[in-house]
C-alpha cells in the first residue's frame, strides 16, 4: 500500500506549478548551450576533483566545451553513487530525451550532440521551464546589477548583500555603490542614503527578497552611527583588503559589517521585503579545491547569534537556510517560537533526500504549515530545477504517505494541501505580499 499511496501523491504533487526561490539563473542566459555547461555545475567538478581528476585538467584555460566535456565524462565513474550524478542521468533522459542510464566515455558524445540539438533551439529556456513547472525563479542579483533586459516577472531580481556586508573595505566595492546609488559614502548617513537608494531602484524592477549568506562566526548586533563613522575613515584610509595582522583595521570591518547588516534589515523593515540569510558557509577550506569547492560548512554556528535581530525586527520575515543538516533541530525550534523565522529549503551539503528526509520530516512534525519554504533549487543552469526539485518530491511524497496518511490516517485530499501549501502557497504569501 505505502509504495501505490507513495506514487499517487507523487504524481499529483509533481503537476503543481512552482516559482523557485532562490537560483543563482543568468536571466540573460537562463539555460545551458552546451553538455559542457551541465558538467561544470560545480558538484561535478568539486566531486571529479575529489575522486582524483586534477584541477588543472577541469580550469585549463581555453577549453573548448567538447574537450571540457569529454575530460569530465572521464572521472564520472566513481560519482555514479551519488544523488547528484542521478540528477545529471534524470536531465538527460527526462529533457533531452537521451536513452541511457550512465554516462560513459563509450556514449558521451551521443549525448553531447543530442544537448546541442536541443539547447540552440530559440525556445529552450521556456521549453525547460514549462516542463519543469516552473513560473518564475527568483535571481540572485549584485547590488549594482542595471536589471535591465529581462522579464522581472519570469526573473524574479533578488539583492545579494554579502558585498555590501563583508567588503567594503574595498575601494571598488565602495565605488561600485557611489555609481549605483549617486550617493556618496565617506559617512554612515551617506552609507545609510546609499543603501536605501539601492533598496528603491531594487522594489521598483520587481525585487522580492534580500540576501545574504554568513560565515559561521557572524553576530548582528546595532552599531551606533558614530561608531559606524569612525569604522568607515578608518578603513577609507586604509585603501584595500584589512591587514592580516592589523587589529584595529579588522575590527573596523567587524563594525562596519554589522552597520550595514542592521541597516539592510531596517530597509526590510520599509520596503517589506524578506531578509533571506543563509547562514554557516566557512569559505576557502580547501584552498587547493576548484571554483566554488573550497567552502564547507561549520557546525560551530548557532542561530543564538540572531537573536538580537529576531528579537528588533518582528515586522521582517527571516527566511533561513542552514548550510549543515546538524542545525536543522535548531532552526525548526527557533521557527517554532519565532513567528518571523521561517524554514527555507535544504541547502548545498545537506541537500541529499537521507538528509532532506529527516530534517523535512521534523520540520513538518514540528513547525506550523505556514512557516516552511519546502525547496529551491539553487541552480546555475535552468536544466536542474526538473531532477532537484524531483527529488524533494519523492521525499515528500514518501513522508506524506508513511507519517500522515498511514500513521495519523490524513485523507490523501489533506496531505496534498499540505504539499501545495509548503511548495507553492507559502512562497507566494512571503515573498509576494502587498506593501
Amino acid at each position: 500500500m505505502s509504495s501505490a499511496l507513495q506514487d499517487r501523491l507523487f504524481a499529483e504533487i509533481d503537476a503543481i506549478s512552482l516559482i523557485d526561490p532562490h537560483t543563482h539563473i543568468n536571466p540573460h542566459a537562463p539555460a545551458a548551450s552546451n553538455l559542457a555547461e551541465i558538467l561544470g555545475y560545480h558538484y561535478y567538478t568539486e566531486l571529479a576533483h575529489s575522486a582524483g581528476m586534477p584541477r588543472e585538467a577541469i580550469e585549463e584555460p581555453h577549453l573548448s566545451p567538447r574537450q571540457k566535456a569529454v575530460r569530465l565524462v572521464q572521472y564520472l565513474e566513481p560519482l555514479e553513487n551519488t544523488i547528484q550524478y542521478s540528477w545529471l542521468i534524470e536531465l538527460a533522459q527526462r529533457l533531452i530525451g537521451w536513452p541511457h542510464e550512465r554516462l560513459t566515455p563509450a556514449n558521451w558524445e551521443t549525448l553531447y550532440d543530442a544537448c546541442e540539438a536541443c539547447m540552440q533551439q530559440p525556445d529552450w529556456a521556456e521549453q525547460v521551464l514549462a516542463r519543469s513547472k516552473l513560473e518564475a525563479v527568483f535571481l540572485t542579483n549584485d547590488f549594482d546589477d542595471p536589471l535591465e533586459g529581462f522579464d522581472t516577472r519570469r526573473y524574479v531580481p533578488c539583492l545579494r548583500t554579502d558585498d555590501l556586508v563583508f567588503h567594503l573595505a574595498r575601494p571598488g566595492v565602495r565605488e561600485r555603490l557611489v555609481r549605483a546609488s549617486g550617493e556618496e559614502v565617506h559617512t554612515s548617513e551617506g552609507l545609510r542614503r546609499a543603501i536605501g537608494r539601492l533598496f528603491e531602484r531594487f522594489c521598483s524592477r520587481g525585487a522580492r527578497a534580500c540576501a545574504i549568506s554568513l560565515p559561521p562566526d557572524f553576530s548582528p548586533e546595532r552599531v551606533e552611527p558614530q561608531a559606524a563613522d569612525r569604522a568607515l575613515q578608518l578603513v577609507c584610509r586604509h585603501g584595500g583588503e584589512p591587514a592580516a595582522r592589523d587589529a584595529d583595521v579588522q575590527t573596523a570591518c567587524q563594525v562596519l559589517a554589522r552597520f550595514v547588516f542592521w541597516t539592510l534589515a531596517e530597509y526590510c523593515t520599509e520596503f517589506r521585503l524578506p531578509f533571506d540569510l543563509m547562514i554557516g558557509v566557512n569559505r576557502g577550506v580547501y584552498a587547493g579545491g576548484v571554483y566554488q569547492g573550497q567552502d564547507l560548512y561549520d557546525s560551530r554556528v548557532s542561530l543564538i547569534q540572531y537573536r538580537q535581530l529576531f528579537n528588533a525586527f518582528p515586522r521582517v520575515t527571516f527566511p533561513i537556510s542552514v548550510l549543515a543538516s546538524v542545525t536543522n533541530q535548531e532552526l525548526a525550534s527557533y521557527a517554532w517560537i519565532f513567528p518571523n523565522v521561517v524554514a527555507h529549503g535544504h541547502w548545498w551539503y545537506s541537500n541529499t533526500p537521507s538528509l532532506i528526509e529527516r530534517d523535512a520530516a521534523h520540520r513538518l512534525e514540528a513547525v506550523p504549515q505556514t512557516k516552511l519554504i519546502a525547496y529551491y533549487s539553487d541552480m546555475y543552469k535552468l536544466e536542474f530545477a526538473l531532477p532537484k526539485f524531483a527529488m524533494y518530491k519523492r521525499v515528500l511524497a514518501r513522508i506524506l504517505a508513511e507519517r500522515f496518511v498511514i500513521e495519523r490516517g490524513w485523507s490523501e485530499e489533506r496531505a496534498l494541501l499540505l504539499a501545495r501549501r509548503i511548495l507553492r502557497d507559502n512562497v507566494e504569501r512571503i515573498f509576494y505580499a502587498e506593501s
